[in-house]
């Protein structure tokens, strides 16, 4: 990592401070109506074909202890694959909840994961970091606790996630790390991998002692989820089936996430993959509620394309939109509420990279997703956490909170007076009416430069990328320790170090 830090130059190089955000955007409901890609009728002909391929093609299940549980519900179960009837499935859709508590040690802080809502999470599982001052290399803890407190400042990010990944940590010790890390930086809502049901205990064991809960008080909502990644196409490997059975017995939440690939892991058609995608889906949630009726469990759609020419996945395209539409559609059909993602393919936090990535946002907004995942900061289709790109992407998922809040038109606002007082072509910039608001009537850029040719050169010149590297500086700056963190880390630290010595727990294989 040898980047050099860039120079700010001109008497009007931007001051060192941190903006902070004109709203609270902590509890966000979509207030638009979800989109759809295929008529009501296709959509219902997709989910009876995936219901069909659970049937008759059935799935690869490679933890014995998953297929026992499918095959007390009545599935027929052939050495590792299994077949699950739809009267199962819809039996599991029926005691799956729609509408989940997710809690957070700071209650303003709780979610309600349902239909409607809509919760921003950053970039998730990426190996490396890169920003413009130490350049690329791979992720550290004191990256990982930098990203955290990123997100931590941002309101508009309501979810720790787990980027980048500290790779300085040994895999087996790396789960105490960073739960201490979001407990202790953090106090919104926990993420964990689910990684062999060690560590998963391990981690739960550490959210009731840092947080001071009871058994109950932690069944009591989802203090914690994961995703579910299937193996596309139709195969769950033993983490992920061990982390179903795990968080639902514990009532934490899974979030069941296909990464269907069209034209690679999944048919190259945008219905195709939607089939593929939503036989999964039914699977992961079928064993969570076979496990645990009423467990939390979640729909995910994280399918897209690939580029034919090199075999690399795409996002921010029109097929990933598309897909996103139609994921929306299969998960209001069964009244679960789900996950979309957002994302790049981009190597730098360029104009591919932003564009990519802000279809992602608007198409989660679209079809209507109760999260967006990957919403800030993922680099390389997720290989890398960019900060400058955490900070260029943050613009646009504050202007989709925007757009969520409500917009007044009372008389106050229509401002007939305005009208009244301003003359056949004059201008509105002295306006009483104007001059009541001009402080607060627009949504204030994070980073977008806003000045004409002449202020932006002689300020420096600087790209939206450039300018972003001083807005993520600025906001490490002004980031304020949590009151809780002292405690929570003296609770922790006898656990961590007695665990430690007894060697950790290794991921599951």
């Amino acid at each position: 990592m040898t980047a050099q830090p860039p120079r700010r130059t001109g008497r009007k190089a931007r001051q060192s401070q941190a903006p902070a955000p004109r709203a609270d955007y902590r509890q966000l409901r979509n207030p638009f109506t979800p989109q759809k890609a295929v008529s009501d009728d296709e959509c219902q002909a997709i989910h009876d074909t995936a219901l069909r391929v659970l049937e008759e093609l059935g799935i690869k299940v490679l933890l014995p202890e998953a297929r026992t549980l499918f095959a007390k519900a009545g599935c027929r179960v052939v050495d590792d694959m299994v077949y699950v009837g739809r009267d199962v499935v819809a039996a599991a859709v029926t005691t799956a909840p729609k509408s989940i508590r997710l809690r957070a040690i700071n209650p303003a802080h709780d979610q309600v994961y349902e239909l409607g809502s809509l919760i921003f999470t950053p970039a998730g599982g990426c190996p490396n970091m890169f920003n413009r001052r130490d350049g690329r290399g791979p992720g550290s803890l004191a990256g990982y606790q930098d990203a955290a407190k990123l997100t931590q400042f941002y309101p508009a990010m309501h979810k720790m996630a787990p980027s980048p990944e500290p790779q300085d940590v040994p895999v087996h010790l790396r789960h105490y790390a960073m739960n201490l890390t979001q407990m202790t930086l953090g106090d919104k809502l926990a993420f964990v991998y689910a990684r062999g049901q060690g560590q998963v205990e391990q981690t739960f064991e550490m959210l009731r002692l840092g947080y001071g809960l009871s058994d109950a008080e932690f069944e009591n909502g989802s203090w914690a989820s994961t995703v579910i990644n299937t193996n596309s196409p139709r195969m769950l490997d033993r983490p992920m089936a061990q982390g179903i059975i795990d968080f639902a017995r514990h009532g934490q939440m899974t979030i069941i996430t296909p990464f269907c690939l069209a034209g690679a892991m999944a048919p190259i058609t945008v219905a195709g993959a939607l089939t593929l995608q939503h036989a999964e889906c039914l699977a992961g949630i079928t064993l969570a509620q076979i496990t645990r009726a009423g467990a939390p469990v979640s729909y995910g759609g994280f399918a897209s394309n690939v580029d034919m020419k090199s075999g690399a996945p795409a996002f921010g395209t029109p097929e990933h939109m598309k897909l996103q539409l139609g994921s929306g559609q299969l998960a209001r059909l069964i009244g679960l509420p789900w996950r979309s993602a957002a994302g790049s393919a981009s190597n730098a936090a360029d104009a591919q990279g932003a564009t990519e990535n802000t279809c992602g946002l608007m198409g989660a907004l679209m079809a209507g997703a109760t999260m967006c995942v990957h919403s800030a900061g993922w680099l390389e289709g997720g290989l890398t956490y960019g900060y400058e790109k955490f900070v260029t992407d943050m613009e646009a998922v504050q202007t989709v909170a925007e757009m969520c809040l409500p917009t007044k038109a009372d008389a106050a606002e229509i401002g007939f007076d305005a009208l009244t007082e301003v003359q056949p072509g004059g201008h509105f910039f002295a306006a009483a009416h104007t001059m009541e608001r001009f402080d607060r009537a627009f949504y204030p850029p994070l980073n977008a430069d806003l000045s004409n040719h002449g202020s932006w050169k002689a300020a420096g010149g600087q790209t939206a990328e450039e300018r972003a590297t001083q807005v993520w500086q600025d906001a490490l700056a002004a980031y304020t320790p949590l009151a809780h963190a002292g405690e929570v880390a003296e609770r922790l630290a006898p656990y961590i170090e007695a665990k430690t010595k007894a060697g950790g727990a290794p991921p599951m294989d």
